[in-house]
């Protein structure tokens, strides 16, 4: 229940660390009062968007979330862009303190010719694609090629070669977007080829998504051992991580297995760089991936990195997808560090530039606060430590000059926003769910902004 004494606070972004912020805030704070904004109808951000569609465990930590949104305190205010529907200068008015928790949703790049071919595309948007996200619903990937390369060693790399390898009934009972469940069963891509520029300690999957891998109903794992022997520096640099090692061993136990002779093959590949993607016959799908062998060297820093040799090879694909990280945008009106791709800030306390001066009242949280690292349970601790330092700043000096919280919801209104609440969205939800239930599924998600919208009217 508000008070007159109330800490008014707008928390920008209903992904993981935005929730565990406001989390934190409330447990810490009796009187806070928080206004929880997404661009998006539906809450959960990365959980929702990024998580994969096989990994419901994953996605049971919505329950703490619904739980924290269930607080009396917490007002839900989703399809509402901070940026657009309301200014820098609005939160001023409005709130003593805002939480930017908007994560770093963009990819980055090869930076090498022919990426921008017709089969060429981010891992990150295929993932959107087919877990629903509403801008990327009329995406249609080209899914009629034989050959797949996956560019990257990591936790996403990994889901977009599961999901590409397994069969429509295994995808079937996940929580996958329709549009791509009936792309994928009809899909010719029956080779995944999947490299990283360095070699396999370096590589940054969780054993768990590795051995995967090694499960799917119609896909053998093909992985030379000879690709696993390791030099002595790559050795000692693992010899105090528990997880490399293990992966390690893992990728041993399953290059040793025999192959099944199935109707699908993933291939793991080390130390390759690709340097260029050329052209098919027709001059506009991808053809040809260029590769370079790298070499390990060590960097100033003591860490090893890839460097290439010259030697080159050519990979026959029709599809190609970058998945060598993510990096965070500008919003107008926040300072934003252009070289690292975050929110310069001191502990999550925002400032003009690196190294520069605080702007008070203004914190962030999440990816967007220390770039795109750590899992799902990391953001816990980087909000914790961001409302730590909110809560040790004088905020009731910052008095708003309208702290009414009818006040923003009059402003949205006479802007034309459709704003969702939280019982929009537990509409959105229960339709969601019904409608998976009937299909044997966890949920049959809403995929359109328009759909979601509408089912949060009811």
């Amino acid at each position: 229940m508000e008070t007159a004494n109330a800490l008014r606070v707008a928390v920008v972004g209903a992904g993981p660390s935005g929730f565990y912020a406001a989390e934190s805030l409330l447990k810490q704070r009796p009187e806070a009062v928080i206004d929880l904004f997404d661009r998006l109808p539906a809450p959960f951000g990365l959980v929702r968007y990024g998580v994969a569609p096989d990994h419901q465990k994953i996605k049971s930590v919505t329950k703490v979330y619904d739980r924290v949104m269930g607080d009396a305190r917490l007002r839900f205010r989703g399809n509402v862009e901070v940026g657009r529907d309301l200014t820098a200068e609005d939160l001023r008015r409005h709130y003593h303190a805002t939480v930017f928790t908007y994560g770093a949703a963009l990819d980055r790049r090869l930076g090498i010719p022919g990426e921008d071919l017709d089969g060429s595309m981010s891992a990150t948007d295929f993932v959107a694609w087919y877990n629903g996200h509403p801008d990327f619903a009329d995406l249609s990937p080209r899914l009629d090629g034989h050959t797949a390369l996956v560019v990257g060693v990591g936790n996403v790399a990994v889901d977009v070669t599961r999901v590409l390898a397994k069969t429509p009934s295994e995808l079937a009972s996940s929580d996958i977007a329709d549009q791509a469940l009936a792309a994928l069963a009809e899909s010719s891509v029956r080779d995944v080829v999947v490299i990283g520029r360095r070699g396999p300690a370096e590589a940054k999957w969780s054993t768990k998504e590795l051995r995967d891998l090694g499960e799917l109903e119609d896909a053998d794992l093909v992985i030379d051992p000879a690709d696993l022997a390791i030099t002595d520096e790559s050795r000692a640099a693992i010899a105090d991580d528990a997880v490399a090692r293990r992966n390690l061993e893992v990728l041993e136990e399953l290059a040793a297995r025999p192959l099944r002779g199935l109707s699908r093959r993933i291939h793991l590949r080390f130390l390759l760089s690709p340097i260029a993607i050329e052209p098919d016959a027709s001059g506009s799908r991808v053809g040809t991936v260029v590769l370079e062998r790298n070499r390990l060297e060590a960097r100033a820093d003591g860490s090893l990195g890839a460097k290439g040799t010259g030697i080159t090879e050519r990979l026959d694909a029709q599809l190609v997808f970058r998945s060598v990280g993510y990096r965070g945008q500008a919003m107008p009106g926040l300072p934003f560090d252009e070289r690292w791709s975050v929110v310069p800030n001191d502990h999550g306390r925002v400032l003009t530039a690196r190294d520069g001066e605080p702007v008070a009242g203004w914190y962030v949280a999440g990816w967007i606060k220390r770039g795109p690292t750590g899992v799902i349970g990391t953001n816990k601790a980087c909000a914790v430590e961001t409302v730590t330092t909110l809560l040790s700043d004088e905020l009731p000096e910052i008095a708003p000059a309208d702290a009414d919280p009818a006040a923003v919801d009059a402003l949205l209104a006479e802007r034309g926003v459709a704003v969702v609440d939280a019982d929009g969205w537990r509409r959105i939800d229960a339709a969601e769910t019904v409608a998976g239930a009937a299909a044997g599924r966890p949920r049959v998600k809403l995929c359109t902004r328009e759909a979601l919208l509408a089912a949060s009217r009811g």
